[in-house]
């Protein structure tokens, strides 16, 4: 079983594009390549990775195609379409789905102002396309604005493979730590909801198994290993450590499950609900009630 980082990202600042930048760390002001990717992943002992569009652009998208196409350890690309615009993500969806590595696709939602898009009837029908297709859904940092409808559409469409992004970015504040809670717990009671153990880290502060700890084995209760996927987060992981203390400190709590389980929090869990590798397709944990 191959491992597979399940969320990493490339950009080139070049391009444009990106403007999220301007509000982060800065060092994440920077281009960042596959060639890097490579030498991170190879550095960790990771076969190979997921790349997730960080651009509500067709540029960038195309762009982690084209690497996808040059490089083997690219296992897949979860691309944009846009959530709010039904017919253009199908004109995208027929350029882009014939591409062996095009797996799903994503929007950076939690950008947006605008409240319900998920739901909304153009983010209905292109939930029916992927669900057509065999694509899945990624919802990015979906606490606390977008967790309750992208649980609620999966509920609608059982069919629908929706990955949260980051455990759905454990809030910091205590006061708050109920409710996401509650939510990811409800999204997870839903056998087509799968989530990424992934984008944990707090920018300038330590990144550790106590620290780590908390969302990991409420995230391991709720899913269990055959819904759970592990994701670097690369290059947003240069804040904290860099990649290499990243996989590490994830890793040694992924060493705490029997073998079978660390298969599928390593890998398994990716390539069988994105369609990649060796995995038998999109979907819910064969034992999962449809």
């Amino acid at each position: 079983m191959r491992s597979v980082d399940a969320h990493l990202h490339l950009w080139g600042l070049g391009s444009g594009g990106y403007d999220w930048i301007g509000a982060a760390d800065p060092a994440l002001h920077a281009t960042f390549t596959a060639e890097q990717a490579s030498a991170e992943l190879a550095a960790a002992g990771v076969d190979a990775a997921i790349l997730v569009q960080a651009d509500d652009t067709e540029r960038d998208t195309a762009s982690l195609l084209r690497v996808a196409d040059a490089a083997s350890w690219v296992a897949g690309v979860v691309g944009w379409v846009p959530v709010d615009d039904a017919s253009r993500a199908e004109s995208l969806l027929d350029r882009w789905g014939g591409h062996r590595a095009f797996c799903g696709v994503r929007q950076l939602l939690h950008d947006d102002p605008r409240d319900g898009l998920l739901l909304a009837p153009d983010g209905r029908r292109l939930a029916t396309m992927l669900v057509e297709r065999g694509l899945v859904l990624d919802v990015p940092n979906a606490f606390p604005r977008l967790l309750g409808d992208a649980t609620a559409l999966a509920r609608a469409m059982p069919g629908l493979s929706v990955v949260i992004d980051h455990l759905a970015k454990p809030p910091r504040e205590a006061s708050s730590l109920a409710r996401w809670s509650e939510e990811l717990a409800l999204a997870a009671a839903l056998p087509n909801v799968v989530a990424k153990v992934s984008g944990l880290t707090v920018a300038g502060e330590p990144f550790t198994t106590a620290s780590a700890r908390p969302a990991w084995e409420a995230a391991l209760e709720w899913f269990g290993p055959d819904r759970l996927m592990l994701g670097g987060d690369w290059p947003m992981t240069v804040t904290s450590g860099g990649y290499g203390l990243v996989w590490r400190t994830l890793s040694e709590l992924v060493d705490e499950l029997s073998p079978a389980e660390q298969q599928l929090v390593r890998g398994g869990t990716a390539m069988r609900v994105y369609g990649v590798g060796e995995g038998p397709g999109a979907g819910p944990p064969p034992d999962a009630d449809a």
